[in-house]
């Protein structure tokens, strides 16, 4: 009886058996939020009342707030840069423009509209000159105010005197001396009639305005007066450091 020899096949090398897998795996599709992210946007910058800026940008999705205000401070030609904030249907940008589009469910199938908005803009600018001045005092003046008329203004000084001043004129009217020690706040009634000082020693003195002479001396604080204030036309409150 003849044996019969059976052809002897080689096993399939890893490298053909990993491709054989790879055709009938189904091919791996591209995740959709990658596809977003790396395409642009169109989008066109308008002011709140409609009008263009430029024409349409083509921005990418990390696009964010502060380059879109580079943009548009290119865009208006501003000769100083002006702070803006962006909204889309309603909804302000605070972040990347991508992400805000997946949080809102924004649809940018066609050109986007943002609306700019300027942002209110609070400049100090230096005082360049002195519109007067009035010498008078010996020593440093501690404390001023304006007349409630807007007439005169009082001043208080390390020199223990308070001066009342013509505006009209930017010319001293009286020279007040009682207090013993620094004046270091001045107050005026509401009807500009008397002014009531205090000072380092914890006294206050009242004055009648017209004529700068003095009405009376209030005693009781045993340390120096840091504040009037006018209460009516008779009264004032006095506030101490102690």
């Amino acid at each position: 009886m003849l044996a019969v020899k059976r052809p002897v096949v080689a096993p399939p090398l890893q490298a053909d058996r990993a491709a054989m897998g790879a055709e009938d795996r189904p091919a791996k599709q591209p995740r959709l939020d990658s596809v977003a992210e790396a395409a642009n946007v169109i989008i066109q910058l308008e002011s709140a009342e409609g009008r263009q800026a430029g024409p349409a940008l083509d921005v990418p999705h990390s696009v964010t707030p502060q380059q879109l205000e580079v943009l548009l401070n290119g865009l208006l030609q501003n000769d100083e840069k002006t702070p803006y904030s962006f909204y889309i249907e309603g909804q302000e940008l605070a972040g990347e423009l991508g992400e805000h589009l997946r949080k809102q469910q924004v649809s940018v199938e066609q050109s986007l509209r943002v609306v700019y908005m300027p942002q209110a803009v609070f400049r100090v600018r230096p005082v360049a000159r002195c519109t007067a001045s009035m010498p008078g005092h010996a020593e440093s003046v501690l404390a001023v105010q304006f007349s409630p008329d807007g007439k005169r203004l009082a001043s208080g000084s390390g020199d223990t005197t308070l001066r009342l001043w013509d505006l009209s004129t930017q010319l001293p009217q009286h020279e007040c001396k009682a207090h013993r020690n620094w004046v270091l706040c001045v107050a005026w009634s509401p009807d500009a009639a008397m002014i009531a000082t205090g000072d380092m020693n914890g006294d206050i003195w009242l004055w009648e305005a017209a004529t700068g002479k003095p009405l009376g001396q209030c005693k009781g604080h045993s340390k120096w007066i840091t504040s009037l204030v006018r209460v009516d036309d008779r009264n004032f409150l006095s506030l101490t450091s102690n």
